[in-house]
């Protein structure tokens, strides 16, 4: 893919563009060909010459040597793990969520817009601060995290930035882990995998040619999927069901069918659509729209499957359930655990079955011991200070 941003040098230093520039390291996820340069951090394998920039508009080719997002965040947040979501990782612990400028989709619905549409949508009045892996590993001791998340913006196209920080973060004994759009590439998940121990995708729907419109390939995205499994990283799967978009019965019985074709094991998320960004006609999700959602993932075998954004609303779908006999080995409220039951080893306490997951060894004990003081209680995320 030939790219037509030009990077332009006599920019206002004050512009965006100019301000991400000024924050850039030389690459690693690409490759020479002939003058130009193939970038391999995401599924569109720009081919860039010099002087230009590729989809995402943040990596760019600069005298034949490919420049990367470095050193700056523009959100960090502490909150629930669940809320990424990932509901087998940590359950009950806090996550440190970083985030930069970019993305190589352009999601009409996007609800990260302001940081991922930054480069693109002068209405996104994002802003940078300059950060150090260091600091954003002190952040999350201070603020009592086990988790270290890659987020808010597409960290696929970010992946240097936040191999360093997961670098030190690991050192330190925390879990780190991807919040993505899935637009991934074999190079990308190797340069990852040695850092992170749980993926996030969002498969977006099941239909080529709307996916087209987001600015991706449902086939990248599914190949993903299949890839993050096959490294054994752990891997949940988020759909954002939006009304009249991809909540088309046969849509969802395909999407199903193959994320059990992979595995039964993956958990699915279908989490409620309201308007936003540009997208403002569809309805918002109802609680009927994700049960039967929800019903059509049991259907196709999955085991784990749950309905979000709409606390308290959707029944069992919040908890996770042993697959094997029926106990709730997990209660939630939206994003708060309420109970917490499986055994250290991560079995059912009633049959004994293994449940798939990356789950605290000291058991119930330490899911308490990782709660924030306001953790039992439906808390929104707050802003984290860099020191």
């Amino acid at each position: 893919m030939t790219t037509t941003d030009k990077v332009e040098s006599s920019q206002p230093d004050n512009t965006l563009a100019a301000v991400l520039d000024r924050h850039t390291v030389a690459g690693k996820l690409w490759r020479a060909e002939q003058e130009k340069i193939r970038c391999v951090a995401c599924g569109h394998r720009c081919l860039i010459a010099p002087g230009r920039r590729g989809v995402c508009r943040v990596r760019f080719n600069r005298d034949g040597e490919l420049r990367v997002p470095f050193g700056y965040v523009a959100g960090v947040a502490c909150d629930p793990v669940e809320k990424k979501p990932f509901f087998h990782v940590y359950p009950g612990s806090d996550a440190l969520t970083f985030g930069m400028l970019g993305c190589d989709f352009h999601c009409s619905y996007c609800q990260n817009w302001v940081t991922s549409q930054a480069l693109r949508d002068q209405a996104a009045a994002a802003s940078v601060r300059p950060a150090t892996p260091a600091q954003l590993v002190a952040s999350a001791r201070r603020e009592g995290a086990r988790v270290v998340v890659s987020s808010y913006n597409e960290p696929l196209i970010t992946a240097e930035w936040a191999v360093a920080v997961f670098e030190a973060a690991k050192a330190e004994g925390f879990a780190c882990a991807f919040v993505s759009n899935g637009n991934a590439t074999p190079e990308a998940l190797d340069f990852l995998q040695p850092w992170i121990v749980g993926y996030k995708v969002d498969l977006k729907g099941f239909d080529e040619r709307r996916y087209r419109t987001l600015g991706g390939a449902l086939e990248h995205v599914t190949e993903t999927i299949k890839m993050v499994h096959a490294r054994g990283i752990w891997i949940e799967v988020v759909t954002l069901l939006v009304p009249g978009f991809n909540d088309d019965e046969a849509e969802l019985r395909e999407l199903v069918r193959f994320l059990a074709s992979v595995s039964r094991e993956i958990p699915w998320h279908v989490t409620a659509f309201h308007p936003d960004y540009k997208m403002t006609d569809p309805r918002p999700t109802q609680v009927a729209d994700l049960m039967r959602a929800a019903e059509l993932g049991r259907e196709a075998g999955l085991r784990f499957v749950y309905a979000g954004n709409l606390p308290g609303r959707v029944g069992e779908w919040e908890n996770t359930r042993c697959p094997h006999c029926g106990e709730t080995v997990i209660e939630r409220y939206g994003f708060t655990v309420r109970a917490y039951n499986l055994t250290p080893s991560g079995t059912c306490p009633r049959c004994q079955a293994a449940i798939p997951g990356i789950w605290p060894k000291a058991g119930a004990a330490e899911v308490r011991a990782m709660a924030h003081p306001n953790r039992w209680s439906q808390r929104l995320p707050h802003g984290v200070s860099l020191q």
